[in-house]
């Protein structure tokens, strides 16, 4: 990754995503937890594609392999599919593997 001046910011969400399946754990602020699966991932955010009860804005926390919880609020919602924006961006050397460890549990 490269380093990004201020005027480029609001285009991180432009990051490059991956396709993926992969099923995870999400924990909502109320206490509970939810099995969703991720369609796609960046280092900046995800797209779930399951149907999910939450407003825009809502927030929750999503289990990730190497890069760990990671909060994220709802930013877009349209037919059962939803896209995150991470509270954080998912360092380059941890979003590599995590997206190796991702992979090699599809195959």
């Amino acid at each position: 990754m490269t380093s990004i001046s201020p005027e480029t910011a609001p285009d991180l969400r432009r990051a490059t995503r991956f396709s993926v399946d992969f099923e995870t754990i999400c924990d909502l602020h109320q206490g509970s937890e939810i099995r969703v699966r991720i369609a796609n991932i960046s280092a900046n955010g995800m797209m779930l594609a399951d149907p999910i009860d939450m407003e825009k804005g809502d927030r929750l926390m999503v289990r990730l392999p190497v890069a760990g919880r990671i909060e994220a609020f709802l930013v877009w919602s349209h037919q059962g599919r939803h896209g995150f924006k991470f509270e954080r961006v998912i360092r380059e050397p941890d979003f590599v593997a995590m997206l190796d460890k991702i992979k090699s549990q599809q195959n």
